[in-house]
């Protein structure tokens, strides 16, 4: 269903996480309950139908496709520790934005995992209804972003006072998520780090953006990150089934064609095999995720 989606161009500021030389265009989840998950993703996401088919439905926001969901009757729960999804981040335009979301959500009762800031961006986040990580935030100005000597940048996890962010929200009529809004990251559970620095940064072309204890950040173009990659709770975990709910894959775009043929490449030497799609081409990365890069 997804090699049939085409990328709609976002007007961003040069510095938007999606004008970079290379971001996440699409996330794939398959599901149990397709019904109750795509209305939770229309109601309280305010992600919109774009297309349906026997095997499932892709939404998006202002006509571009950010989440495809299917089902399959023999897809079974993924244990906790198993390598997959830790959330998909909708990046909406501003804190305003944010803020009206979070009004939207709180009168709606929709319970709240956490919220923080992170110096480069405030985050908020929660879970859909089998439980798939979701954050919703908003990027701070790079002029307010610090860059290490290294290139890295100031990252941290502060807590984000929501009840000001909510007092200062308009609070009128919320239609869903204001055009503009994109999958800024994708955060994924992995079984080793430096597996995960190898693959992102040698293999892809990602930079390494930022470090926690147990996490790499890996960006392009200088933004803090469009994926990051967790061994919290998968340390050392086996590889991902192909018949489990949640993650079945996602999307880099990059802009420059070279740059993905240089993807390819290293690909290749890694021995991992690649499919053409139409114009992108799959893959199942070492952890059992499936990814699609385009250009």
């Amino acid at each position: 269903m997804t090699s049939s989606q085409t990328t709609q161009t976002i007007d961003v500021a040069a510095d938007h996480a999606l004008a970079m030389p290379a971001h996440v265009d699409h996330s794939h989840l398959v599901v149990q309950d397709l019904p109750t998950v795509s209305q939770w993703y229309q109601r309280i996401m305010g992600l919109k139908p774009l297309e349906t088919a026997a095997s499932g439905e892709t939404l998006g926001v202002g006509g571009r496709p950010l989440l495809t969901l299917t089902t399959a009757g023999n897809a079974a729960k993924a244990p906790r520790n198993a390598p997959g999804l830790f959330h998909t981040a909708f990046l909406v335009p501003n804190r305003e934005e944010l803020g009206r979301w979070l009004a939207h959500a709180a009168h709606n009762n929709v319970r709240l995992q956490g919220a923080s800031d992170h110096l480069v961006s405030e985050a908020i986040y929660l879970a859909d209804p089998e439980g798939n990580g979701i954050e919703v935030y908003r990027d701070r100005p790079r002029a307010e972003w610090t860059f290490k000597p290294d290139g890295t940048v100031g990252m941290d996890t502060l807590p984000l006072n929501l009840q000001a962010l909510y007092d200062e929200a308009p609070k009128d009529d919320w239609n869903g998520l204001a055009e503009g809004t994109g999958i800024g990251h994708i955060h994924l559970q992995v079984s080793d780090i430096p597996e995960a620095d190898a693959f992102f940064r040698d293999v892809l072309g990602l930079g390494l953006m930022a470090r926690y204890p147990g996490a790499s950040f890996f960006g392009s173009g200088k933004y803090h990150h469009h994926v990051a990659a967790n061994i919290w709770n998968s340390r050392g975990a086996p590889k991902r089934e192909a018949n489990m709910i949640g993650l079945s894959d996602y999307t880099i775009q990059y802009k420059d064609p070279a740059e993905l043929t240089a993807a390819l490449g290293k690909l290749d030497e890694m021995g991992i095999s690649v499919n053409r799609s139409g114009t992108a081409y799959s893959l199942v990365d070492p952890w059992g995720i499936g990814l699609r890069l385009a250009a």
